[in-house]
Order: C-alpha cells, then sequence, then structure tokens
C-alpha cells in the first residue's frame, strides 16, 4: 500500500495551493492599509515559552502540543537522563507567543516607541481528535499589536478582520462577531473565585474534566463541550457583572468604536477563548451556516501581559487568528468558485513536429511579453492538443503547421467564441511585443486587424 499523509493532515494540491497563496496575499493586501507588516517566526520554540505564555492549564499545552526531540536527546531521555530547558523543543500550536518572543528577543518596541503591528502566516499543530474543520496541522493567519492599550487598537483589529472575511468572499450575512471582556488582574480574581464556587456548588452536574478545571483553571468550563456542562455554566456569573471601572470603560469604548463603523456584534459573558493569556476584550467571528459545531473562523483579543511571562518588560498587546481550513468551508457553504491552478493565455498548437522549433520561439516571445503560454510537450495529435488548451483553459489557440510555416502565418482561435483569425508569424510577435498582457484589456480582434494591416 502507497504511504498516505499522516492523519489529521492534507495536501494542498495546485488548485487549493493557489487559493492559499491568493489568501494570504489578500490578507497582506487588507492588513497592510492598517500598518501591519510581515513576520516569519519559527515553526517550534522552547516548550517553556508555550507553557508560561499559553498556560499550563490549557488544554492547548496539557494536551494537545507535539514535542520535537532529537534522536540524542531522546536517548538520553529513554535512559532516564535529563535535558536542558533550550533543548526541550515543541512545535507551535498557536502564533502569537513566538510572535511576542520574537518582539520582546529583538526589542522591537524601544520604550516609548511606536506600536510594532506585524502580521504572519502558516502552518499550526495541535495533537487533536481530526475533524472537518480540524486538523493536526492547519494553516493560520494572524495579527499582533505590541506596544499600545487604547480601547481604539481592539477596535480596528476587529474591524480589519471583518473586512478581510468580506474580501475574500465570505458574506456579511452568514458570519456573527461575538464580544465580551475577560477583565483584568484587578477584577478577574474575584470573578474566578465566583465562578469556582458556583461550580463547587454543581459538582455534581458537571463531567470530571470541569470539576478539574474547577481548580486549576476555572474559566476553561465555558469552553466543554459536554451539554450538560454547557447547560450549568449558561447560569454561571458574568464577568460583566464584576469588572473594574477601568475594564468597563476600556469595553464600553471599544463596543462605542464599533458601533460607530456599523459592525453588528452580540456580546456573549461565556466567551473566555481557549488561552490563558487574555485580558479585557475578547472576540470571535463564527459562521452561522455550513459549518457545523466547528463554526468559529476567526478571533482573538488583548493580552497585556504576555510580553512579561516571556521575560520582557510590561507591553501591552492585541492580536487575532483565523484558521484559512475554515474560511474555506465557509467559502464552500457560501457557494464560493475557487480558481484553477492550472490556466493560460494561449496555447501553442504544432501540427506537426516540423514546426515545433518555432513554436517553442513564440511561445518563448509571449512569455517574454509577460502571457502564461503553454504548448504540447508530449507529440500530441492536433485534436489532443485542443483538448488539452480547453483543460487549461487557455483563451486563445495559436495554431501553426507548414503551410503557415511557408506563409509565414498563424492561425488564432478563440477558446469561447470558436472565431478564427489569420495574422503573419512576424506581425504575431510584433503584436505581443507592443500589448503583452494587455491582449485581453482590449478589443482583441481589432489588434489583430491593426497587426495584420502592417
Amino acid at each position: 500500500m502507497a504511504l498516505q499523509a499522516p492523519e489529521g493532515t492534507k495536501d494542498l494540491l495546485p488548485d487549493e495551493s493557489k487559493f492559499w497563496t491568493y489568501f494570504k496575499a489578500t490578507a497582506a493586501e487588507v492588513f497592510g492599509r492598517f500598518g501591519y507588516v510581515p513576520i516569519e517566526t519559527p515553526l517550534f520554540e522552547q516548550t517553556d515559552l508555550f507553557v508560561r505564555g499559553i498556560g499550563e492549564a490549557t488544554d492547548v499545552v496539557s494536551k494537545e502540543m507535539f514535542t520535537a526531540v532529537s534522536g540524542q536527546n531522546l536517548e538520553t531521555l529513554l535512559g532516564g537522563g535529563t535535558i536542558k530547558a533550550k533543548s526541550r523543543l515543541s512545535l507551535r500550536p498557536e502564533g502569537t507567543a513566538g510572535v511576542v518572543r520574537a518582539v520582546v528577543q529583538h526589542d522591537l518596541v524601544p520604550q516609548g516607541a511606536a506600536p510594532a503591528k506585524l502580521m504572519y502566516a502558516g502552518p499550526m499543530f495541535r495533537a487533536e481528535r481530526p475533524q472537518r474543520g480540524r486538523q493536526r496541522q492547519f494553516n493560520q493567519v494572524g495579527v499582533e499589536c505590541l506596544g499600545a492599550e487604547d480601547p481604539s487598537v481592539d477596535a480596528e483589529s476587529i474591524i480589519m478582520l471583518m473586512r478581510f472575511f468580506e474580501a475574500i468572499g465570505i458574506p456579511v450575512e452568514s458570519m456573527r462577531l461575538l464580544v465580551n471582556s475577560m477583565g483584568c488582574d484587578v477584577c478577574r480574581p474575584a470573578y474566578r473565585d465566583a465562578v469556582r464556587s458556583y461550580m463547587d456548588a454543581h459538582a455534581d452536574e458537571l463531567c470530571d474534566e470541569c470539576k478539574r478545571r474547577a481548580e486549576t483553571n476555572p474559566l476553561r468550563a465555558f469552553d466543554c463541550k459536554n451539554s450538560g456542562c454547557a447547560a450549568v455554566m449558561a447560569h454561571a456569573p458574568k464577568i460583566t457583572d464584576h469588572l473594574c471601572g477601568d475594564c468597563r470603560d476600556h469595553y464600553g469604548t471599544v463596543k462605542q468604536y464599533l458601533v460607530g463603523e456599523g459592525l453588528s456584534f452580540e456580546e456573549d459573558p461565556k466567551l473566555v477563548r481557549g488561552l490563558d493569556y487574555y485580558t479585557r476584550t475578547v472576540f470571535e467571528v463564527q459562521v452561522t451556516e455550513g459549518m457545523g459545531s466547528q463554526n468559529a473562523i476567526g478571533g482573538g483579543g488583548r493580552y497585556d501581559k504576555l510580553a512579561e511571562e516571556v521575560g520582557g518588560r510590561p507591553t501591552p498587546g492585541f492580536g487575532f487568528a483565523l484558521g484559512y481550513e475554515r474560511c474555506v468551508i465557509a467559502l464552500e457553504a457560501a457557494g464560493y468558485e475557487f480558481p484553477r491552478a492550472q490556466r493560460c493565455d494561449y496555447f501553442v498548437a504544432c501540427v506537426d513536429d516540423s514546426v515545433r522549433p518555432e513554436a517553442f520561439s513564440l511561445v518563448q516571445a509571449a512569455r517574454n511579453a509577460g502571457l502564461t503560454v503553454e504548448m504540447d510537450h508530449q507529440h500530441r495529435s492536433l485534436k489532443s492538443q485542443f483538448k488539452l488548451a480547453d483543460k487549461l483553459d487557455a483563451d486563445q489557440v495559436i495554431v501553426l503547421g507548414p503551410d503557415e510555416l511557408v506563409a509565414g502565418t498563424v492561425t488564432v482561435r478563440n477558446m469561447a467564441t470558436h472565431e478564427e483569425y489569420a495574422i503573419g508569424l512576424a506581425a504575431m510577435k510584433s503584436l505581443l511585443s507592443r500589448f503583452g498582457n494587455q491582449l485581453f484589456d482590449g478589443d482583441f480582434s481589432s489588434m489583430l486587424k491593426s497587426a495584420s494591416e502592417e
């Protein structure tokens, strides 16, 4: 049996790989208008970065991280030895911790400097049970803004994400924007205690995992997928009833900015996201149809303590990530037509092998003019070459045969209208050099006529 991709991973075949490239380019264009620039961080980091940054009690750290061990270190561990902290490595389960580590390590936000606005795109890794919309290797696009705590940053980021979703074709009416505040170090401890007390009073109605969470991190119980736990937590104390004055004002200003931009949103006091580093604003974008239970396509929030957790000076931050694979599912549900990877402007067809050298020269001339051009490399019949041109979605087919070569002409067929034009070979090359890929922006037949009369 032939080897296959590991469970929970998938190959991005040419059509989808091309869309992934377009997806990233669209993100760069939209986020770039808001001042974000690209950053690339390693696929793996020291495990301690995620333990300290994301939180040891989170499912991501305690259950889902892939640990990377070299052969030598594996022998050391199997022999009962230990390895140094810098050699304990894990594949990144999310992008924020690595970007913040890079900001701290390279001092990208010196004291008093303007915020660092950074964006990234690439694979993340989590050892989850594979299902639709949830893979062990998945792709994310994300942004991080480090160095500004004003609520305008929160609102700007949320607005920017919604603009991106619209730009790639997800219908506005199919999305729900949920917002909440997680409070801060001043007000969240008391709220956490209130939730823990509530869970203790309903312990007999909770699953074993939530009973454990009540001791380690009770807010994680809001994420439990058990229907019984969800029913219990629906009546738990609300964070918005426990916010301190500063957090209440911050949250109110964020909402005011969103309303001012005409964004519809729902307040969800149970929205806590899955990572410990969040403070104050958190948000999530969900798709209402075609996604099933895995309906979140993006989200994030504020993390004003994360830079300190990884050894840096106090640096407020806000960011989000969106899942590429889930966006693809949402686009499919909306009837989006994905572009094909293989297509060309021209296909040069040879009647027989005697004209191949001249056909090859014409192909290169067209490519030099900025056009996407293909020809047959397998000595197919003329009929089969036309089938191949159709498969490649060619706009025009240039036919070159012995008779045309003697006469110094070519025949051009429009594949959409099936109209054919005879034009001198020299005139064709002149047309390509003069107009290049602008040929399809104007009246092609008029250009042919003009070139034929030269």
